[in-house]
């Protein structure tokens, strides 16, 4: 069983003493992982890095097995970044959300594509943060836990939304809310198509997606297991 590919790395650990086991996200395999010989050596420990785009190929005996990559790589996203830390905080997020979020050698179609597109964007235009989160809402509706954020749940209004509903994922307006708006998320502008915000408003909407987030990845485990880099990416993002 073999295979060749191109892309994203996004997570990197030891294994044994000079192994270590990659995932890479591919168009075409969805989230991989294999084993790469003398992966935390000097040539090859430089190259594992996350976010960086890579070129491998995947071989193993049955399809069921772990495998082993031989990776070559490309370009590395952290000369760009290495300096920023909110760029930084972003880049770990992107990587660490979907290492958690994508189901396994499963592919999610458009979310590789666009999420190279996201990596590029931060070391070139500070405003990344919104195309962050607009990744995310898109990354919600392709794993099928879409929000709908078009039309007020219970007025039917288009205007005037300011919450999302907790349980239905459906957008509601002030009016629509009356004495139930302090148990509903809030919905900032900069959600919705076409809508724009400062930081501190990311974060307000980040800490919503992360509500769903947490409901939707709770059965994969005991706490839901979001990626610490995405509470750093948010506590930075509140602060500028």
């Amino acid at each position: 069983m073999d295979w060749r590919d191109e892309g994203v790395l996004l997570t990197m650990r030891r294994h044994g003493e000079s192994a270590a086991i990659i995932e890479v996200l591919t168009e075409a395999h969805g989230r991989h992982a294999g084993i790469v010989r003398g992966g935390t050596g000097r040539r090859m420990a430089p190259v594992l890095q996350p976010g960086a785009q890579v070129s491998v190929a995947w071989r193993a005996r049955l399809e069921d097995h772990l495998g082993a990559f031989t990776v070559e790589p490309l370009r590395s996203r952290m000369p760009g970044i290495m300096g920023d830390r909110l760029a930084l905080a972003g880049l770990n997020a992107v990587c660490g959300l979907l290492a958690v979020a994508l189901p396994e050698r499963e592919a999610v179609p458009g979310i590789y594509d666009r999420s190279r597109t996201l990596l590029d964007l931060m070391p070139i235009t500070e405003a990344w943060p919104l195309a962050y989160l607009h990744w995310e809402l898109a990354l919600l509706e392709a794993l099928g836990f879409g929000l709908d954020l078009s039309v007020c749940a219970v007025t039917g209004a288009t205007g005037g939304l300011a919450y999302v509903s907790p349980r239905s994922g459906r957008a509601v307006t002030a009016k629509g809310a009356g004495d139930w708006a302090d148990k509903l998320l809030p919905l900032p502008p900069c959600m919705l198509p076409g809508g724009d915000g400062d930081n501190a408003q990311i974060a307000q909407a980040l800490a919503t997606t992360g509500y769903f987030w947490s409901q939707h990845l709770t059965p994969r485990g005991p706490k839901p297991p979001l990626p610490a880099a995405r509470q750093r990416l948010l506590d930075l993002l509140a602060r500028v």
